[in-house]
């Protein structure tokens, strides 16, 4: 604080000695000073952020947001963040618009959520499940699947449990574990050995089960599969799928089942929850309107499981955020009603094949090897044979990750093309294991799609033979 804005200190009339140390104007200012200082001191600690959102390292999204800023090259084309380029079906939409002329759409829905979706997606996933689940008591509906994730964690993570999450994986499992005071294991997944020479199917991404087992230990309480996987594109098959159940089923560890690409697979699938009734009991199966209806502005989520397990979730969700969106719960309920006349999932399949084929085409023109992927719409290509220029200018921050940031970078400045680094979802210890490859999102209109090549076709010169 300024000395000019230190009070008045008047002199008094008499100053009487008790056997204590009377001090001058002088001193009294000095000790006010140094009093403010000290609550300046302690204030200031105790304005400081929690831990676990006190990160000083820059995220990959902050740093590919900078790159973009500062390339010459624009506008950039987006290919790296997964959202889509274009709108929902007009039936999803008209639904929605009609649903915000209804009153009791734009008031609370129920904590679990609106009775309709819930119905809705009793019905959808009946076919899956062998049964329908019961509305009231095994489907929960969440503000996107990512609150719904947080919920199961709180719901069932106490300080010092031990959650399992497969490398790579999706960012936001790390800060929803580590807000209930759960501590991550992590298992790496292996990419295919010849993945920098030759394209090879997604499944090629494989756990080392041995690896797996020595990471449970008596206080493992959760584990978390992602399956059609960001960002690999690997549908788990059916007996990856065994194994990992047969272990939790063991150990009695709750699976948390990550399914929002749970549409689009392009080879056989199969939902961990339907494996068994044992392991049905242990699973919550995670599932995402924003990913099934081109519309992850929604956030609309909802989690599956067993009544005894999910009663918790919902208590969790009730507390974080009450009840989420209604005009587009609503809506969600329509497009899974309507979606099979409109023969919709179908369509959706079909369409994110034609758009993997058609930017693919250009790692094949190319001669750089990528993963075909089996589900969702990312695609990892490997770029271990681009050379980036000997001394290249790249930003401290940049220098100091591994080269798949660098590669990032350099796409951006040089070519204008986003991409994500995909050990920004890995541990530092095994972020070696992704650095020649990037993450691509095929979500995009035919156009841009067709952009991203031609501009990808500047890589040619950098390409070592």
């Amino acid at each position: 604080m300024s000395g000019l804005l230190l009070p008045v200190l008047r002199r008094p009339s008499s100053l009487i000695s008790t056997g204590t140390v009377v001090k001058s104007p002088q001193q009294l200012v000095q000790s006010q000073r140094h009093h403010l200082h000290s609550s300046s001191r302690l204030m200031s600690a105790k304005l400081q952020p929690a831990a676990r959102v006190a990160g000083n390292r820059q995220d990959v999204w902050t740093i590919v947001n900078e790159a973009a800023a500062a390339s010459p090259r624009q506008p950039i084309v987006n290919m790296g963040q997964g959202f889509f380029g274009y709108n929902p079906p007009e039936f999803i939409l008209n639904a929605a618009k009609k649903a915000l002329d209804r009153v009791e759409c734009n008031q609370y829905s129920p904590t679990r959520g609106r009775p309709r979706l819930r119905k809705a997606l009793s019905k959808a996933y009946a076919p899956h499940w062998g049964r329908e689940l019961d509305p009231e008591t095994e489907i929960t509906i969440t503000t996107g699947a990512n609150e719904g994730m947080l919920s199961a964690f709180m719901a069932f993570v106490e300080p010092g449990d031990e959650v399992i999450v497969f490398e790579p994986f999706f960012d936001q499992y790390i800060s929803n574990i580590e807000m209930p005071g759960g501590k991550i294991v992590y298992v790496p997944m292996h990419p295919p050995k010849d993945g920098h020479i030759k394209t090879l199917s997604a499944s090629e991404w494989t756990i080392d089960f041995d690896e797996l087992e020595r990471a449970v230990t008596p206080r493992t309480k959760m584990l978390v599969i992602n399956t059609p996987h960001n960002p690999v594109g690997k549908v788990f098959s059916r007996a990856e799928l065994e194994r990992i159940a047969d272990l939790c089923v063991k150990n009695q560890i709750i699976i948390l089942s990550d399914e929002v690409y749970d549409r689009l697979f392009y080879t056989p699938f199969t939902r961990m929850a339907t494996l068994s009734p044992e392991v049905e009991k242990i699973t919550l199966t995670v599932g995402s309107a924003g990913k099934n209806f081109y519309a992850t502005g929604w956030r609309v989520g909802w989690l599956m499981g067993p009544a005894e397990l999910i009663q918790y979730v919902a208590a969790a969700h009730t507390r974080i955020c009450y009840s989420s969106v209604s005009p587009l719960q609503e809506a969600c309920a329509i497009g899974f009603e309507e979606a099979d006349q409109h023969g919709f999932w179908t369509q959706c399949i079909e369409d994110m094949q034609n758009k993997m084929s058609r930017f693919n085409a250009i790692w094949d023109e190319l001669g750089l090897p990528y993963s075909i992927p089996e589900g969702g719409y990312f695609v990892m290509a490997n770029l271990n044979k681009v050379e980036i220029p000997e001394g290249y200018p790249f930003p401290p921050h940049v220098a100091e990750r591994p080269r798949d940031f660098k590669l990032a970078w350099f796409l951006i400045q040089e070519l204008g093309v986003a991409a994500i680094p995909p050990s920004e979802f890995y541990t530092d210890v095994n972020a070696h294991i992704v650095e020649d490859w990037l993450r691509f999102a095929v979500c995009k209109p035919d156009e841009v799609l067709e952009d991203a090549k031609e501009r990808l076709r500047g890589l040619k010169k950098f390409i070592k033979q």
